[in-house]
């Protein structure tokens, strides 16, 4: 390959990792999959619909720490994506579920390493940090 001289404009010679595999014209949409797939809510509500259909509101209890408004906004955007489905009965009071489609379930192994990784090494990140900013004050 004859890879000329990054000039800084962004060049395909520039492109090295997973993004050097991406057609250029699909770049754009596939940051947003990676954005939408990788944001810590859509990871955690992911993860927590691997239990299978879940009422808004089991779903809210389930993820600590997401509000309302985050988690109603969470939804909207993975339905948008096709990762998940909503389905409405008409009861009273109204009851509403939420579960993956098939194309969501392909990212449970992902979202559940994710995951995993965390808890395996939050203690190690926690130091990390600890040591970073106590030598960042310092120095």
């Amino acid at each position: 390959m004859n890879a000329e001289p990054d000039s800084g404009r962004g060049t395909a010679a520039a492109l090295a990792g997973p993004c050097a595999r991406w057609p250029a014209d699909q770049g754009e949409t596939i940051r947003q999959i990676v954005e939408r797939a990788g944001d810590k809510w859509a990871v955690l509500v992911i993860g927590t619909l691997r239990e299978g259909t879940l009422r808004y509101t089991d779903l809210q209890r389930a993820v600590p720490g997401i509000s309302q408004r985050m988690l109603t906004h969470t939804l909207r955007q993975l339905r948008r994506d096709g990762l998940v489905t909503r389905t409405a009965y008409p009861e009273v009071p109204p009851r509403v579920e939420y579960a993956l489609t098939d194309l969501g379930a392909t990212l449970l192994d992902a979202v559940t390493a994710l995951i995993d990784w965390a808890g395996t090494h939050h203690d190690e990140i926690v130091r990390n940090r600890a040591h970073f900013d106590g030598t960042a004050a310092t120095g």
